[in-house]
C-alpha cells in the first residue's frame, strides 16, 4: 500500500511544535472588562443570570478596578444604573451621573487604565429605549416610535459629559442614524477632538442580550428595538452601517454580538482598515457559565475557544465578561 507523503500531523505532534506554528494568539491586552456601577453604599450585588458578574456601588468599586488593573487588562467599559429615570434619560448626561462619577474615581486611582463610556440612553430612560420616544395606540396596542434626530441631541450631551468626566473613549451603542457624525461634531465643538469613538457599528436585535437587561435594568417597557437594531438575517446591511460610521468619523468599529456573527466580523475586517472590536455579550457568557456549573463542559476550554474564534475572525479587541478569568488562564499557561 502507498503511504501519504504530505503528513499534516507532523506539525501537531508536540506542544512545542503546535505552539510554534499557531496562527492566532490571545493576549491579555486584547480584553476589555465591562463593569456595572450603581448608587448606594456597600453594594456588590451578583447578577443572577451572570454568575461572577456584579453591580458595584462607588464605595466598593476600587477592589474590582484594582483586580482588573493588576491582571494587566488595559480597559474597562462602564455601564451605569441611575437612582432616577425619566423620559429623556437626563441622568445619562448629568454632571454627577453615575458613569461620570465612576469615571472620575477610576481615573484618579489608575490613570493609565482606559475608561470606555457606553453612550446610550436605555439604562436611564423610564421606558427603556435608546432614545426619545413617541407613543400612540393602534388597535388597542401601545405603539412606540423612537425619534431619531431628537435623540441625537441627547446622545451628544451624554458623550460630551462623559468626556468632561475623563472618559478616554466614547462608545455609542444606540444605533440611531447619524449618531457617529453627531457625536464627533459635538465632541470636537466641546474641545475633545482627541477623544476616539468606538462605534457599535453593527448591533443586531439579538436574543443574546437577555442577561444584560437584568444587569443594566434596561429592558424596554413596551415594544422592542427591531426598528433601530439590525435584523440578524442581514449581512450586507452590516457593510452599509459600518461604511456610514467610517465616513462620519468612527475610530473603531464593533460587531455585537460576536459569536453568532463571526462571518460578519470577518467581512467588516476585510473591508475596512480600522480596529475591530468584538463584544462577547451577556447571553454568550451566561450559556457557558450555566453549562459549566452543571458540569456539562470544561469552562476554561470552551470560553477560551470562543474568545479565540473572535480573534481569528478579525477582532483586535474583545469586550468580554470573561476578561479577568481569561487573563488568569493565560498567565497560568
Amino acid at each position: 500500500m502507498g503511504f501519504p507523503i504530505v503528513r499534516h500531523r507532523r506539525l501537531r505532534q508536540s506542544a512545542g511544535i503546535r505552539s510554534m506554528v499557531r496562527e492566532t494568539h490571545l493576549n491579555v491586552s486584547d480584553f476589555i472588562q465591562p463593569i456595572y456601577v450603581t448608587y448606594g453604599t456597600g453594594v456588590k450585588q451578583e447578577i443572577s443570570s451572570m454568575p461572577g458578574v456584579y453591580r458595584f456601588s462607588l464605595d466598593t468599586l476600587k477592589e474590582e478596578v484594582q483586580e482588573i488593573a493588576e491582571l494587566g487588562i488595559p480597559a474597562v467599559l462602564l455601564f451605569g444604573i441611575p437612582d432616577t429615570k425619566d423620559a429623556v434619560g437626563s441622568s445619562a448626561y448629568a454632571e454627577n451621573g453615575i458613569v461620570q462619577e465612576a469615571t472620575r474615581l477610576i481615573k484618579s486611582w489608575y490613570p493609565d487604565l482606559l475608561v470606555i463610556a457606553d453612550t446610550c440612553l436605555c439604562e436611564f430612560t423610564d421606558h427603556g429605549h435608546c432614545g426619545m420616544i413617541h407613543t400612540h395606540e393602534r388597535d388597542g396596542h401601545v405603539c412606540v416610535d423612537v425619534l431619531n434626530d431628537e435623540s441625537l441631541e441627547l446622545l451628544v450631551k451624554t458623550a460630551v459629559s462623559q468626556a468632561e468626566a475623563g472618559a478616554d473613549i466614547i462608545a455609542p451603542s444606540n444605533m440611531m442614524d447619524g449618531f457617529v457624525g453627531a457625536i464627533r461634531a459635538g465632541l470636537d465643538e466641546a474641545g475633545f477632538t482627541h477623544i476616539p469613538i468606538m462605534s457599535y457599528s453593527v448591533k443586531y436585535a439579538s436574543g443574546f442580550y437577555g442577561p444584560f437587561r437584568e444587569a443594566a435594568d434596561s429592558a424596554p417597557q413596551y415594544g422592542d428595538r427591531k426598528a433601530y437594531q439590525m435584523d440578524p438575517a442581514n449581512a450586507r446591511e452590516a457593510l452599509r452601517e459600518a461604511e456610514t460610521d467610517v465616513l462620519e468619523g468612527a475610530d473603531m468599529l464593533m460587531v455585537k454580538p460576536s459569536l453568532s456573527y463571526l462571518d460578519v466580523m470577518r467581512t467588516i475586517k476585510d473591508q475596512f482598515d480600522l480596529p475591530l472590536v468584538a463584544y462577547n455579550v451577556s447571553g454568550e457568557y451566561a450559556m457557558v457559565k450555566a453549562a459549566a456549573i452543571n458540569g456539562w463542559i470544561d469552562e476554561e476550554k470552551v470560553a477560551m475557544e470562543i474568545l479565540l474564534s473572535m480573534k481569528r475572525a478579525g477582532a483586535d479587541m474583545i469586550i468580554t465578561y470573561y476578561g479577568k478569568d481569561a487573563a488568569r488562564w493565560l498567565s497560568a499557561r
